[in-house]
């Protein structure tokens, strides 16, 4: 009876062990899907696509290598390292066109749907990209090769992060304010995908009334409501949102938003 027992126990090491292996193998650390790969790729695929993209368009200046792309890349709420396979890799990424000027931030945002064969599916922001279809220099409706792209890459290629760092954008969501029991108003932002987050101050004024400032500091990929400092004069009309920040991008100019009526 004990060596039955000690053989099963060691049967049961056994199958534990090789389970380990089958786990950490399939799992994200052991994973060829690495942020440092994906910064690689997408942006020399990218590239590519854009100088076709640019050729249907009759414009023959744009090279892969004029568009100098570059990116980074990460994990919707990883902890620790970017890596593996799943719907939530965001990718900000910047390039050059004379005729298309970055927006403020300096970059579009590409969500990535990466596989653990080592391919993914890439989509961009439209205002930068293009919509389903274009027209080429016949006046056809074609595809568009930069609306969604696939593309793989080498599992053996090297993994190092490009090191390529862009701000988050805060962005302001509330396109009214309205008074709260105590007079004071909440302004609705959010943090989006980038670099330390969004911190700075925001002076709050109605009419020519002085409301105060908000300090703010809001980790990336959070949304934040900051509430005026003073009440909201009841006659205010309008309450104005001066944005200055230290880490991170956002509006270039005042944001003025009508109060609400109740």
């Amino acid at each position: 009876m004990k060596r039955i027992v000690i053989t099963a126990l060691a049967a049961l090491v056994a199958v534990l062990a090789l389970a380990t292996v089958v786990i950490a193998a399939s799992g994200g650390g052991a994973s060829t899907v690495t942020r440092g790969r994906l910064e690689q790729s997408l942006p020399a695929t990218f590239a590519n696509l854009y100088a076709q993209h640019a050729r249907i368009q009759g414009r023959t200046g744009i090279t892969p290598a004029s568009v100098h792309a570059k990116a980074m890349c990460g994990k919707a709420g990883a902890v620790g390292e970017d890596v593996g396979p799943g719907g939530d890799w965001v990718c900000l990424m910047s390039w050059t066109d004379p005729e298309v000027p970055m927006p403020n931030e300096g970059y579009g945002k590409f969500e990535l749907n990466v596989h653990s064969n080592d391919c993914f599916t890439a989509n961009g922001p439209s205002k930068l990209t293009g919509f389903l279809t274009m027209t080429d220099t016949r006046g056809r409706e074609v595809t568009n090769p930069l609306f969604e792209f696939d593309a793989c890459f080498d599992p053996g290629s090297d993994s190092t992060p490009s090191g390529v760092v862009f701000p988050s954008l805060l962005t302001v969501t509330s396109t009214t304010v309205a008074r709260g029991a105590d007079g004071k108003a909440g302004l609705q932002v959010t943090c989006g995908t980038g670099d330390r987050g969004c911190a700075g101050t925001v002076t709050v004024t109605a009419g020519k009334v002085h409301l105060g400032s908000i300090r703010m500091h809001i980790q990336e990929e959070t949304a934040a409501t900051l509430m005026t400092p003073r009440a909201v004069p009841k006659q205010a009309k309008e309450v104005t949102f001066t944005v200055k920040l230290t880490t991170g991008v956002g509006p270039t100019s005042p944001v003025t938003l009508s109060v609400q009526r109740g």
